[in-house]
């Protein structure tokens, strides 16, 4: 028997607005959870981005605090502002019919209408976990009432370093609540929140196997790293019916790919951390209305993104764990979608990535470097398909009296006539593949990629004169580099820990930069110097460093003496 939102014997108005939005059936998630979260049960929930999850968990909390009494009766954190505003919007679209203050806290713009909206009174609250606790360290936002605590995409909020305000939020609260948490993965530290947290919580689980991928098919394209580029714009051009999210490993990166790829034609945007939120949402806005077919991306700009028509996912290199690779790949088949995600590898990597196939039970299959016919055949297909769906358009007539006048004037045949329309469709995307093109792939496909396994040749480490004596732990130092700092985490490398001293590798071009404008770092609650640690460090005896001058706060760019400023020109938190 089918379930329908109608079981849940939710309020009239919430059933209603649900039904204006569309929907019938619940998701998976949502038949599995709704019920249990009615009940009043704490819940883990593993479900991937896009499964229908704040409907799982929103539904249930607007029936909770439905009474509307302008007191903070339910919470939810969410790594991202991107991603806390779309919860909020999903929950003002259910809310509809209801007189429910929803408000959403988040980094990077003035705390006063933040607290003006709390000073008038909300029901519910959207926060990410910094500005959440904030606020309540402030006073601003008593929680003495919540009931029901929701923790979106807990594994992401780990990854970003969150897990001490997490915490910290989880003892302002009261501890008679209902406290729900949704994760794609279930990491260890994960597992310990919600054993120390949760009341004899349900499980959940309606993903099957570790990456919760298995709606995505899943490639990897052997690519020479100096091709990467090429490579791309082949693959892109003969999978170019959708739209693609492509991620690069740092903000540098991503802004050469997508020029570069801008300078051959292609219509591409960049979204990195040092774009400005205005910059950004214009990005986010394009995407969004299908603009913008492909979007170059590093992981800590596209966290938060929930684009259900985003049909490809391209990893210029293979993410440093599978936590990434799963929320990178995670962007693509949302909302019962089918997705594809495809992965650049060198030899040193390829190892690597069938390891993690195997272990995760991931169906891995290599594909070839498009070819030019690949290129040629992919846009035949796609001009046969935009003239199929022509014909059934209601503009025909006037088309068609306009074809009649051209043959009339220019006396050619209709064969004729649709040769040069379709010469003039392809325009550009056909030019110089050549009247037969080739199905061999380019000469630089073809060549042998170098087996020899080379060092990170591009990273070098960063010395703290603190260590393990003073409680020094490697989260403390990934913390405080992922969130003070804004450094992507995949970008963070080894992390070295000895009793008196630490080091950190990190991408050269990051860890000049850091080393040039930050003066000091906290790390357990102690300012600590920032100091460039020399390679030939054996990591004994004293410590070997070269001091860089920061720059002076005034500048216009960096950072200040204490970290106050977003890694990047002009940007703060």
């Amino acid at each position: 028997m089918t379930t329908t939102f109608n079981d849940f014997k939710l309020d009239a108005r919430i059933l209603s607005a649900v039904a204006k939005l569309g929907f019938t059936e619940p998701t998976p998630i949502q038949a599995e959870a709704i019920p249990v979260l009615l009940e009043g049960n704490d819940v883990i929930g593993g479900a991937r981005t896009g499964s229908g999850k704040t409907a799982a968990f929103g539904l249930p909390m607007l029936e909770m605090a439905k009474d509307g009494l302008g007191i903070p009766k339910a919470l939810i954190l969410a790594p991202t502002r991107e991603l806390a505003r779309q919860v909020t919007e999903a929950l003002q679209s259910f809310a509809v019919d209801m007189r429910l203050h929803i408000v959403t806290l988040y980094g990077g713009v003035a705390y006063q209408g933040q607290l003006s909206a709390l000073r008038r009174g909300v029901d519910i609250v959207v926060g990410t976990p910094g500005r959440t606790l904030d606020h309540i360290k402030r006073n601003n936002f008593d929680v003495s009432a919540i009931e029901m605590l929701v923790l979106d995409e807990a594994d992401e909020m780990l990854r970003m370093g969150f897990i001490e305000e997490v915490t910290a939020i989880l003892e302002h609260l009261p501890t008679e609540r209902q406290t729900a948490l949704f994760s794609a993965t279930m990491p260890k530290a994960i597992r310990k929140v919600a054993k120390r947290h949760l009341k004899d919580p349900v499980s959940v689980q309606v993903e099957s196997g570790g990456l919760t991928t298995d709606h995505i098919q899943q490639r990897f394209m052997r690519v020479p790293n100096v091709h990467k580029i090429d490579a791309l714009e082949r693959l892109l051009r003969a999978e170019g019916n959708g739209t693609a999210l492509v991620f690069a490993r740092t903000r540098r990166g991503c802004a050469e790919v997508a020029e570069a790829l801008a300078k051959r034609g292609m219509p591409v945007d960049a979204l990195h951390g040092e774009m400005n939120q205005a910059a950004r949402e214009r990005v986010l806005h394009r995407l969004r209305s299908r603009q913008l077919d492909v979007v170059i991306a590093t992981d800590v700009a596209a966290r938060g993104i929930d684009v259900e028509h985003i049909t490809h996912v391209i990893n210029l290199e293979l993410p440093s764990d599978r936590e990434t690779y799963a929320h990178r790949i995670g962007r693509t088949g949302r909302a019962g979608r089918d997705g594809l995600a495809i992965t650049f590898v060198s030899v040193r990597e390829r190892k690597k990535l069938q390891n993690m196939a195997v272990s995760e039970g991931i169906d891995l299959q290599e594909i070839r470097i498009p070819t030019d016919a690949d290129i040629a055949n992919a846009q035949r297909s796609r001009i046969s398909k935009m003239i199929t769906t022509a014909l059934t358009d209601t503009d025909r007539p006037r088309r068609l009296e306009w074809v009649a006048e051209i043959l009339n004037e220019t006396e050619a045949e209709p064969a004729d006539l649709v040769e040069a329309a379709l010469h003039l469709l392809a325009g550009r995307e056909l030019e110089g593949l050549g009247d037969s093109p080739s199905d061999e792939p380019p000469q630089w496909a073809k060549a042998r990629i170098h087996s020899r396994i080379e060092p990170r040749a591009d990273e070098v480490e960063l010395f703290f004169p603190i260590g393990r004596n003073r409680g020094l732990r490697p989260g403390d130092i990934v913390g405080a580099l992922a969130n003070e700092l804004r450094i992507p985490t995949d970008a963070i490398g080894r992390v070295t820990l000895l009793d008196r001293k630490s080091f950190v590798g990190l991408p050269r071009e990051i860890a000049m930069q850091v080393a040039q404008e930050v003066s000091e770092l906290e790390l357990r609650g102690v300012r600590v110097p920032v100091q460039l640690a020399r390679q030939n460090d054996d990591r004994g005896g004293r410590p070997h460093f070269k001091r860089f001058q920061h720059r002076d706060r005034n500048d216009g760019g960096g950072f200040s003496p204490k970290g106050q400023k977003r890694f990047g020109k002009g940007k703060r938190r």
